[in-house]
């Protein structure tokens, strides 16, 4: 097998696995809301946090794997890694307030 083969192959199975990782995340996310439990839906403080805490897990897939951010030069990994986490904690404190 080539070199552009082995990393074809490689590429491939990234995709795949991220894309599973992402599917799997969505289904734990929808699982995780309270209407599937209750019929009066309150808000909770730790589902909140879970959920984007789960977001922030499937943008930095999307951002590394589909965005190919994971072969770029390093100034724009952490860029990307540090707005997502201002992201996240605007969007945090905002729905504490």
């Amino acid at each position: 097998m080539t070199d552009l083969t082995e990393r074809r192959s490689r590429t491939g199975r990234v995709m795949t696995w991220t894309w599973v990782a992402l599917t799997a995340i969505t289904v734990g996310s929808w699982w995780l809301a309270p209407a599937h439990f209750t019929q009066t839906v309150h808000a909770s403080v730790p589902i909140t946090a879970l959920v984007l805490a789960l977001t922030i897990v499937k943008v930095r897939l999307i951002f590394r794997n589909f965005m190919e951010v994971r072969s770029a030069p390093r100034w724009v990994r952490w860029g990307t890694d540090g707005w997502l986490a201002v992201l996240f904690a605007t969007v945090f404190v905002i729905y504490l307030v």
